[in-house]
C-alpha cells in the first residue's frame, strides 16, 4: 500500500483520538486540534487550517511538555521531501501548474494530495478567469473545469485499491461533487470522515449535500466530537434553529465559549428566525472581539438593512472596504449600502463585482435578484434568483424571489410552485404562507387560501395581515361572523402589540365591525366602533354617518338585540374604561372613545 506504516499509524491515532463524542478532555481536544490545523495547512487546505486554528485559540494553551510531536516522516516524504517543499512554495504563489509539474511521480500520501489538488486548482482557476472574461454574470455556468474528469479516474483507481487516505478521499469528493454525482460524493465524503474526522472541510462538504433531515437520519457518520460541531451546522442550515442553537449552547458549556465561530454560527441562526434584535447585538458582540472579521458581515448588514440602520450599514462598508475591498463580503455589504439608498444600479453592480470574485457564492445570487426586481428587470432578476438555486437548493429567498417575480408576470401556476417550495424550506414563516394564500386565491382556490392564511396567523404573522385577508375571503363567502371574529382577533393583535402601529387595516377593521354590530343590532357595539372609526381619515365619514343612524334609531325606541352569540363582542381592552394607558401611539383609543 502507498501509506507508509509510520503514517497510516499517526492517521490511525488521531482517528481513536478524535472518536467519542464527549468533551471531557479538552486538552486532547486542543492537540487534534493544533495537529489537524498543521496537517491541513501542509496540503494548501487553508480553510480547514484556518477553522482548526480558530477552535484551538478558543480553548486553554498548553503547557510545552504537552504540545502535539511534529507529524512523523515516512520512508516516502523523506523521498519526496524535495519535491514538495518546491511544489509547496509554488502552491502557496498560485502557480498550481508548476507546483504540479515537479510533483509527478510523488508516491507519499502528502504530495500526492498536493499534485492534485494542484491539478483541481488549476481547472477551476483557468475556468474562473474565463468566465470572468467572456461572460457577464448572468451566465455563469457555462464553463467548466476541464480537469475533474481526467482527475476523477485517477482518485476512483485510488479509491478501489483503497489506497486514499482522509485528506484523499475529500478531493476525490470534491470532484464527484463538481461533476454533479451528489449520491458518490456523499458516500465519499461520510467515508471521508470516518477515515479522518478531524478535518472540517470533509463535514462542511456534506453539509452542502443534504437537502433536508430524511437524508440525515440514513447518513452513518463517525461517534466523534466533530460530530457535534457538523450537526449544530447542519440544523443551521436545515433551519432547524432550535436544535441548532441547542447544539451550540451545549459546545458553549463543554467549554468553547470563546469560539468566534461558534458566536457567529448563533448570531447568523437568529437571523434565520428573524429575531433580528438577538442577531445584531450578537454580531456587534462579535465584531468587538473580532475586528477584522469579514465572515459573516454580509449577514450582519442584511440585519442593518432590514431595519434600515444607514448610518451603521455605511460605518461597516467604509469599515470593510479598509481591511479588504475585493472580499465578496465587503462587495455584498457596500451592494447592500446601495440598496437602502435605493441607488439599485450601483447595488447591483457591487453584487456583480461580489460574483466575479465568487461565482459560488449564494448570499450574492439573491441579492443581485432582490436589485433587479427592484429595476423591474424580471427576466435578470429570474436568472439571477435560478442561479442561487443552483449553488444552494436550500435558499429559501431565492425560490420565495422566484415566486414574486413570475407574480409580477401574472403568472399564478408558476407563483404557487416556487412559494411551494420556499414554505417547505420555511414551514413557520408567516410571509411564505400569506403569499400562499394569496396565490391560491388568485386560482379562486378560496378554501386552501383560508387554510394558508389561518395557518400564517397561527405559527405567528410577521407582518400582521394574515387575519385581514382571511376576514376579506369570510366577506367574499358571506361569512360575516367568521369575517367579524377574524377582525376582532386582528384589532387586539394590533392594539397588544404595544408598539405604534400605522396599520391601513385597522380602519377597515372598525369599519366592518360597526356595520356587523349595526346589522346584528348591537347598538353600545356598534357606535362603540363607529367611534373609532372617527378617528381614520379615511372612515370618518362613515363613522359619522352611522353615528347618526344609531341615535335616531334609539331616538325611535329600537332597543339592543340580545341574540347574538357573546364572542362577537368588542374585546374588553377596546371599551372606553379600559384602554391600556402605557401605549401613546397615534391609536390611542382613550381619546376617541364615547
Amino acid at each position: 500500500a502507498v501509506i507508509g506504516r509510520a503514517g497510516a499509524m499517526a492517521a490511525a491515532a488521531m482517528v481513536a483520538a478524535a472518536s467519542g463524542g464527549d468533551f471531557s478532555d479538552l486538552r486532547e481536544i486542543k492537540k487534534q486540534l493544533l495537529s489537524v490545523a498543521e496537517r491541513s495547512r501542509e496540503r494548501g487546505l487553508q480553510h480547514s487550517g484556518k477553522w482548526a486554528a480558530e477552535l484551538a485559540f478558543a480553548l486553554e494553551p498548553l503547557p510545552l511538555s504537552e504540545l502535539p510531536p511534529p507529524p512523523v516522516l515516512t520512508e516516502e516524504d523523506a523521498r519526496d521531501l524535495d519535491a514538495y517543499t518546491l511544489a509547496k512554495s509554488y502552491f502557496d504563489l498560485k502557480e498550481y501548474d508548476r507546483a504540479a509539474y515537479f510533483l509527478q511521480g510523488c508516491k507519499s500520501q502528502k504530495a500526492y494530495f498536493l499534485y492534485m489538488y494542484s491539478r483541481y486548482l488549476s481547472g477551476e482557476k483557468k475556468k474562473d478567469d474565463e468566465t470572468v472574461d467572456s461572460l457577464g454574470p448572468l451566465e455563469k455556468g457555462q464553463v467548466k473545469n476541464e480537469a475533474l474528469r481526467e482527475l476523477r479516474v485517477e482518485l476512483s483507481k485510488k479509491h478501489k485499491a483503497q489506497e486514499l487516505d482522509g485528506f484523499g478521499l475529500y478531493l476525490y469528493g470534491v470532484v464527484l461533487r463538481k461533476l454533479d454525482l451528489v449520491k458518490e460524493a456523499i458516500d465519499v465524503f461520510v467515508e471521508a470522515a470516518h477515515v479522518l474526522p478531524l478535518h472540517w472541510g470533509a463535514w462542511l462538504e456534506l453539509c452542502n449535500l443534504i437537502t433536508d433531515k430524511e437524508m440525515l437520519k440514513f447518513l452513518s457518520l463517525p461517534d466523534t466530537w466533530m460530530k457535534e460541531f457538523f450537526l449544530a451546522h447542519i440544523y443551521t442550515e436545515l433551519q432547524l434553529i432550535e436544535e441548532a442553537l441547542q447544539k451550540y449552547q451545549s459546545l458553549i458549556d463543554a467549554g468553547f465559549s470563546k469560539s468566534t465561530y461558534i458566536i457567529s454560527q448563533i448570531a447568523v441562526a437568529y437571523h434565520n428566525i428573524r429575531d433580528i434584535d438577538k442577531a445584531l447585538s450578537i454580531f456587534n458582540e462579535l465584531r468587538k472581539q473580532d475586528p477584522y472579521r469579514i465572515e459573516n458581515m454580509d449577514t450582519f448588514s442584511n440585519l442593518l438593512y432590514v431595519r434600515s440602520m444607514k448610518p451603521e450599514l455605511s460605518y461597516l462598508a467604509h469599515n470593510l472596504c479598509e481591511i479588504d475591498k475585493y472580499r465578496v463580503e465587503t462587495c455584498c455589504v457596500i451592494g447592500n449600502y446601495y440598496s437602502l439608498r435605493s441607488q439599485h444600479e450601483k447595488a447591483a453592480l457591487y453584487f456583480q463585482r461580489a460574483l466575479k470574485l465568487n461565482p459560488r457564492y449564494l448570499g450574492a445570487w439573491t441579492l443581485m435578484g432582490h436589485e433587479y426586481m427592484e429595476m423591474k428587470n424580471t427576466s435578470a432578476a429570474i436568472q439571477a434568483y435560478r442561479h442561487a438555486i443552483e449553488v444552494n437548493k436550500r435558499d429559501y429567498r431565492a425560490w420565495y424571489g422566484l415566486g414574486q417575480t413570475y407574480e409580477i408576470l401574472k403568472m399564478p401556476f408558476y407563483c404557487l410552485y416556487y412559494y411551494r417550495r420556499a414554505h417547505q424550506l420555511r414551514p413557520n414563516d408567516s410571509r411564505m404562507l400569506v403569499a400562499l394564500g394569496e396565490c391560491y386565491e388568485k386560482l379562486n382556490q378560496l378554501v386552501e387560501a383560508k387554510k394558508c392564511y389561518w395557518r400564517a396567523y397561527a405559527v405567528g404573522d410577521v407582518e400582521k395581515m394574515a387575519l385581514v385577508k382571511l376576514a376579506k375571503l369570510h366577506e367574499q363567502l358571506n361569512e360575516s361572523e367568521q369575517a367579524a371574529q377574524c377582525y376582532i382577533k386582528y384589532i387586539q393583535d394590533i392594539y397588544s402589540c404595544g408598539e405604534v402601529v400605522e396599520h391601513l387595516e385597522v380602519s377597515t377593521a372598525f369599519r366592518y365591525l360597526a356595520q356587523y354590530y349595526f346589522k346584528c343590532k348591537l347598538w353600545d357595539e356598534a357606535s362603540a366602533c363607529a367611534q373609532k372609526c372617527c378617528a381614520f381619515n379615511d372612515t370618518r365619514e362613515e363613522g359619522k354617518a352611522l353615528l347618526r343612524q344609531i341615535l335616531q334609531l334609539r331616538n325611535q325606541g329600537e332597543t339592543s338585540s340580545t341574540d347574538v352569540a357573546a364572542p362577537f363582542f368588542l374585546p374588553a381592552s377596546l371599551s372606553a374604561n379600559n384602554t391600556p394607558t402605557r401605549r401613546v401611539s397615534p391609536l390611542n383609543l382613550s381619546s376617541v372613545t364615547p
